[in-house]
């Protein structure tokens, strides 16, 4: 390996996809290599190995992918956020709107105690809304947000600002220009 590991040099551009006029950001290549994928959860665990967490939160479904593995690498609890329907129990809802529609989210109730600091991981940031939707679920259980991770940002779109203008501190591993 000639330099450090830069994730934006293995995401897939597809033009059109899902729509016409989307050209979707695919991490696919990224985990489909062990390499890539090891040094990928290892950008993330990096980050915070010297922070003070509880747990880490991540979005349905390519959260998850990162998400669970940067919790176990760190040895705190995984905590998931759902689509609506997913998961069993007493579960608070959100609803929000994204690029191609809308959505609802859900987390159970009882997944950390109240003041909880969470780290909290999704795959890519666009308009920001899922990840608005996220943070309105964890702060409705009195989580506290230590910081926002992502493999890309879509600046362009906004949602990377959206988050920080809450006061949010966003960390992104690459980032591309253009919708």
């Amino acid at each position: 390996m000639d330099g450090p590991f830069n994730p934006s040099e293995h995401i897939r551009l597809l033009m059109d996809w899902p729509k016409e006029g989307v050209i979707f950001r695919d991490i696919t290549p990224l985990l489909t290599k062990a390499v890539n994928f090891r040094q990928l959860v290892d950008l993330f665990t990096q980050r915070h190995l010297a922070t003070k967490i509880d747990a880490v939160a991540a979005i349905d479904a390519r959260g998850f992918i990162i998400g669970a593995p940067v919790a176990y690498a760190l040895g705190v609890a995984f905590v998931p956020i759902r689509k609506k329907g997913k998961l069993p129990g007493a579960v608070i809802s959100q609803s929000y709107t994204l690029e191609y529609g809308e959505a609802e989210l859900e987390i159970q109730t009882d997944c950390f105690s109240s003041g909880a600091r969470l780290l909290l991981i999704d795959d890519l940031i666009a308009t920001g809304g899922t990840l608005v939707a996220a943070i309105g679920l964890l702060k409705r259980l009195e989580a506290k947000i230590v910081e926002v991770n992502a493999i890309v940002d879509l600046p362009d779109l906004g949602g990377s600002a959206r988050l920080r203008q809450q006061g949010i501190t966003v960390h992104t591993f690459c980032s591309f220009v253009g919708a």
